[in-house]
């Protein structure tokens, strides 16, 4: 049964127009085959995960509420299996999930979302991708409507209370390595104020390396997305350190940054002109930028 159902999610794009009739009844009946040990291992050894991950679409592309259901259930039983979980996490599952949780008003489909997510918390090999896709606004989002599922509500304050831990324990590490390999973007990292001054002190570390990188980006990239972003974080450090002005100012950085005030894209000389702003003017005049 188990290789009947694993060929039949092979024969079709999981897409409405592509939908084979057989295909909701493999995933119904593969909710009910990975409730045992023996099926959850033929599925993954069989590539399985990477097969069913295409399935989880929010309502509104799949063409039921019943289908997206039962392929949720089924990651979510996966989610208790040890070796699907690399398989889980390499694959687009997480943001898929975010996306059905965010787009579902049935409850019984986002409390199988939710419940995966506290599943998948505590193995680490997800926290990155919960930071990046920003799972606590999710959360937070969630919580402010009404439900009457008891799990659902104990899970949402879970998640919202772990994730927040594992969040300022690794947040830096994932905006270090964003800026050491130089591919800056408005990551939701940068939007959060705690971060900058839950991580501040980390900055002074390698005497100033991620300020140095920062600044090298600023003479050396020509995406004006990175450019503006490094103008924010310098201006965030001068914001948020208390020698930020100082050590800004000492690592050059003020010839460089006054560069792009007159750059042709907004996005940039915005930026540029906040850190100017921040560089030139005492904490007392700077907080309004």
């Amino acid at each position: 049964m188990g290789a009947w159902v694993t060929f039949q999610l092979q024969q079709k794009k999981p897409l409405p127009s592509n939908l084979s009739r057989t295909s909701p009844t493999a995933i119904s009946c593969l909710a009910t085959l990975l409730k045992e040990p023996v099926v959850k291992a033929f599925f993954v050894q069989s590539n399985g995960v990477r097969l069913l991950v295409p399935f989880i679409n929010p309502p509104f592309i799949q063409p039921s509420i019943q289908l997206v259901y039962e392929t949720c259930f089924c990651v979510w039983l996966l989610s208790y299996y040890e070796p699907a979980i690399q398989h889980l996490a390499t694959s687009k599952a997480l943001p898929r999930l975010m996306d059905v949780a965010k787009n579902s008003t049935a409850e019984k489909v986002v409390r199988i979302v939710i419940l995966t997510f506290e599943n998948m918390l505590p193995k680490g090999i997800f926290d990155s991708q919960m930071i990046e896709l920003d799972l606590s606004e999710l959360v937070r989002s969630l919580k402010l409507q009404t439900w009457s599922d008891e799990d659902l509500l104990y899970a949402l304050n879970q998640i919202e209370e772990n994730f927040n831990k594992i969040k300022a324990l690794k947040s830096f590490d994932i905006y270090k390595k964003e800026v050491l390999i130089g591919r800056l973007d408005w990551s939701p990292i940068r939007k959060d104020s705690t971060f900058w001054s839950n991580n501040i002190a980390q900055f002074e570390e390698n005497n100033f390396q991620i300020l140095r990188v920062l600044i090298t980006i600023l003479d050396t990239s020509c995406d004006p997305r990175a450019l503006a972003v490094a103008c924010f974080d310098l201006s965030q450090f001068i914001k948020h350190h208390i020698d930020g002005r100082f050590i800004v100012t000492k690592l050059n950085a003020k010839e460089r940054v006054m560069k792009l005030l007159d750059h042709k894209n907004d996005e940039v000389t915005k930026n540029a002109l906040v850190c100017t702003q921040r560089l030139l003017l005492s904490p007392k005049y700077a907080n309004f930028c």
